[in-house]
């Protein structure tokens, strides 16, 4: 497993339990999945340079 899929899965997990909290997961699900994405992208965009 590749360490930017570890981050997208913590940020999904992450968003799952914020939303649960709030009463709608389905929202926190797809917030964590879109930040999982942007920290991966900027992590390996760090790494290049």
């Amino acid at each position: 497993m590749k360490s930017g899929d570890i981050i997208i899965y913590a940020c999904v997990i992450i968003g799952a339990g914020i939303g649960l909290m709030l009463g709608q997961a389905l929202p926190g699900v797809l917030v964590g999945l879109g930040l999982g994405y942007l920290i991966k992208y900027a992590v390996s965009r760090d790494k290049e340079n």
